[in-house]
C-alpha cells in the first residue's frame, strides 16, 4: 500500500513516484496551495496539493488534522529558502497526484501538532491520541531499544528466557497482593506475582543455571511518580556465582544499553557500603552527581552550650552533621535560606542552623550565624577545620534523631544540588552493598531485602544469636539517586532458611503453608545462586528524562490506580460474583 515511510523520503528520491500513508500532523493554506505535514512512526514529510493537478485540491480542502491519508505523488526539491534542515525530509516535498482519505477524525480534545500543556487525566483518557505525540512515542521507542539490548546481551551470555506463572500463591511479606478468586475452588484465591522470586530459585535447583525473564509484576500499594500497580522488571538469576561476578556482568549490561541507546561510554561503577551511604548521604540510594557530603561533628559538640547539638551528640540514637555548600554566601539569599529551613521542617527537623563564612581570615568577626553565641571559639574553629571551610562557604547543620537528620539533610542536599545545578556529571551509577540482614521495628525483625537473601555468615546458630549485627549478601544498583535494580545471593540451605523465617516471626507451620514447596526443594541439592531484578520502567524513565514512569508505559494507571481510558477498575455483575461465591461489602477507608 505504501512504497516508503514518511521519514525516509529524502532528496535522493527526487523526481521519483512514491506512495505514502500516515496521519495529517499539520495543515496550512498558502496562496491557493495546501501544505500538509504527513506523519507516521518514522517521521514527517511535507506533501503539497496544487490546484492545477486534477480535482485533488478541492477534495483536499476537507482535510483536517489527524485524518488518515494514502497519497501518491512525485518527490520534488523545495524552492530555495523553503528548506527545513531540522528534518531529514526537509529538503524535499511530495507533490500529490492522487490520494484517498482512509479515515476522517473528530475534532481533537487537545492539539497534537504542537506542544500543549494538557492535564494528565485528559491525556490518559485519550491515551491512543497522546501516543501519537512525538515526545511520547519516542519514549516508547527508546524503551523498546532498551529491552532489545537486554535480551540480546542475556541471550549472548547463555541466559534462558523462561516463563513463570501469573496465577500463584499469596505471600506474607512485602506489599499487598492482587488476589484472583477461583471459580473452581470457591473461597480460595490466586495471587498475581509481586516477583517471580521463588520460581526463579526453583529454576536454579532444577539445573537451569542462567535464567532471565522480562516479566509483569503486580503490587497493590500506594502509588508515587515512580510506582505503578503493574510494572515490568528484568528478572535474572544464575547458579554458582558470587556477588562480584554478577555485578561485573550487570555493569557490562548497563554499559551496552547506554552505548546502544545514548552512544555514551560508562566508566566502572563505584561501590559504596550501606553504612557509608547513610553516613555521608543519609540514604541508601545516594545521587552521586552531587558532590556534597555529610560530615559528622558529634565529637566536637558533646560539651557545647547549644543543647540542640550537645543532647544529640550524647545520644546513641541521634547524630549531628554538617553539610558544606562551597561559595554558598554568593549563591543563596536570606529568603532562600528560610525556604530551606521550611524544607527540612517537613521532615521533622526543628530548624536549619547554618554558619556563613564571609571571611575566614577575619576569625569570628568573619562569620555570620544565629548559633555562634552558643559555641565557644575552640568548637567553632574545630568545626571549620573539620569541614575544610573557605571564605564564601555556608555550613548547614542537622542535629537530632538519626532518621530525621538523615531524611531532612538528605533532602536538603538533593534540593541544593537541583536548585544550584551542582551536578558534576550527567549519569552516576553506584552499587550499594553490605546491607543489614534485618531491621527492627514495632517489636519484631523485618528482612531488609526479602526473606530469601543470604546472610554473610554460614552458621544459622550464630545468626539467631546476633541477628541485628549480621549483614546480608544483598546489593542494589543506583542511578542518579534512584534504585534501578536490587538483588542478592540467596539462601541455599534448608536450616538457614528456616532460621530466617523464625527470626521474621514465621513459625514452622506458617513456613510450610506459605513456602513448603521451596523448603522441600532446598533439601534436594540446591546450588549457590543469586540474582537481581531491574525496573525496566524506571530505567526507561531515567534514560528518556521523563518525570514519571507513566510517561514510558503505553497504558499506565493514574496515581489512584485508575485507568481513565478503560475506566478500570469497574464493578462486575451480580451473576459473576455469585459464580465466584463472592459477596461485596464496601468498607470505608480511613
Amino acid at each position: 500500500m505504501r512504497t516508503h515511510y514518511c521519514g525516509d523520503v529524502t532528496e535522493k528520491f527526487t523526481n521519483q513516484k512514491v506512495q505514502l500513508c500516515g496521519w495529517v500532523h499539520r495543515r496550512r493554506d498558502h496562496g491557493g496551495v495546501i501544505f500538509i505535514d504527513l506523519r507516521d512512526r518514522y517521521g514527517l514529510v511535507q506533501i503539497v496539493f496544487n490546484p492545477e493537478i486534477g480535482d485533488t485540491f478541492h477534495i483536499a480542502e476537507k482535510i483536517r488534522n489527524e485524518f488518515v491519508l494514502h497519497i501518491t505523488g512525485i518527490v520534488k526539491e523545495r524552492p530555495g529558502g523553503m528548506q527545513n534542515l531540522n528534518l531529514t525530509t526537509g529538503k524535499i516535498e511530495v507533490v500529490v497526484t492522487e490520494f484517498n482519505i482512509i479515515n476522517a477524525a473528530k475534532p481533537l480534545p487537545f492539539s497534537l501538532d504542537e506542544y500543549s500543556d494538557v492535564s494528565e487525566a485528559v491525556r490518559l483518557k485519550y491515551r491512543f491520541l497522546d501516543l501519537r505525540r512525538p515526545e511520547v512515542a519516542n519514549a516508547l521507542i527508546i524503551r523498546t531499544k532498551i529491552v532489545k539490548v537486554m535480551r540480546n546481551f542475556l541471550d549472548k551470555n547463555n541466559f534462558l528466557d523462561l516463563e513463570t506463572p501469573f496465577l500463584t500463591k499469596a505471600t506474607p511479606e512485602g506489599a499487598r497482593d492482587f488476589l484472583v478468586p477461583s471459580r473452581m475452588h470457591p473461597g480460595k484465591f490466586y495471587a498475581l506475582p509481586q516477583s517471580p522470586q521463588l520460581f526463579k530459585q526453583l529454576f536454579m535447583i532444577s539445573g537451569f543455571d542462567r535464567y532471565y525473564q522480562i516479566v509483569r509484576c503486580f503490587r497493590d500499594e500506594d502509588l508515587r511518580a515512580d510506582r505503578q500497580p503493574e510494572f515490568t522488571q528484568l528478572d535474572i538469576e544464575a547458579s554458582f556465582i558470587n556477588e562480584k561476578t554478577l555485578q561485573d556482568l550487570m555493569e557490562t549490561l548497563m554499559q551496552e544499553i547506554f552505548s546502544a541507546v545514548l552512544s555514551i561510554k560508562l566508566d566502572k561503577f563505584p561501590c559504596i557500603t550501606f553504612a557509608d551511604a547513610i553516613k555521608y548521604y543519609g540514604c541508601d540510594k545516594p545521587d552521586l552527581r552531587i558532590p556534597l557530603k555529610f560530615i559528622d561533628i558529634d565529637d566536637l559538640v558533646t560539651d557545647c552550650e547549644f543543647k540542640v547539638f550537645s543532647s544529640a551528640a550524647n545520644n546513641k540514637n541521634d547524630r549531628v552533621v554538617a553539610l558544606k555548600l562551597p561559595d554558598g554566601c554568593n549563591k543563596l539569599s536570606r529568603k532562600e535560606l528560610d525556604d530551606y529551613g521550611s524544607l527540612v521542617a517537613n521532615y521533622g527537623a526543628k530548624g536549619l542552623a547554618y554558619i556563613k563564612v564571609n571571611n575566614l581570615l577575619a576569625g569570628l568577626d568573619g562569620l555570620q550565624s544565629p548559633i555562634l553565641k552558643f559555641l565557644n571559639q575552640n568548637i567553632i574553629e574545630n568545626i571549620l577545620q573539620r569541614v575544610e571551610a573557605k571564605t564564601g562557604d555556608i555550613i548547614f547543620f542537622g542535629a537530632g534523631n538519626n532518621k530525621i537528620v538523615n531524611e531532612s539533610m538528605g533532602a536538603l542536599r538533593i534540593k541544593l544540588g537541583n536548585d544550584l545545578n551542582l551536578f558534576t556529571k550527567k549519569w552516576a551509577f553506584a552499587w550499594v552493598t553490605d546491607f543489614p540482614m534485618f531491621e527492627y521495628s514495632n517489636g519484631r525483625w523485618y528482612a531488609m531485602h526479602h526473606p530469601f537473601t543470604a546472610p554473610n555468615i554460614d552458621n544459622p546458630e550464630e545468626l539467631e544469636k546476633n541477628p541485628g549485627s549480621c549483614l546480608s549478601r544483598g546489593y542494589d544498583l543506583i542511578l542518579n539517586g534512584s534504585e534501578i535494580g536490587g538483588g542478592s545471593i540467596r539462601i541455599n540451605n534448608y536450616t538457614m532458611q528456616q532460621t530466617v523465617f523464625k527470626l521474621l516471626g514465621i513459625d514452622e507451620e506458617q513456613a510450610q503453608e506459605k513456602f513448603g514447596f521451596l523448603l522441600e526443594a532446598l533439601q534436594y541439592g540446591c546450588p549457590i545462586h543469586g540474582g537481581i531484578a531491574f525496573g525496566v520502567d524506571r530505567i526507561a524513565m531515567l534514560i528518556t528524562g521523563s518525570s514519571s514512569i507513566r510517561d514510558v508505559i503505553a497504558f499506565p494507571k493514574t496515581q489512584n490506580a485508575i485507568c481513565p481510558l478503560t475506566e478500570a477498575p469497574s464493578e462486575v455483575s451480580q451473576e459473576q460474583l455469585d459464580e465466584l461465591s463472592i459477596r461485596v461489602k464496601i468498607v470505608e477507608h480511613k
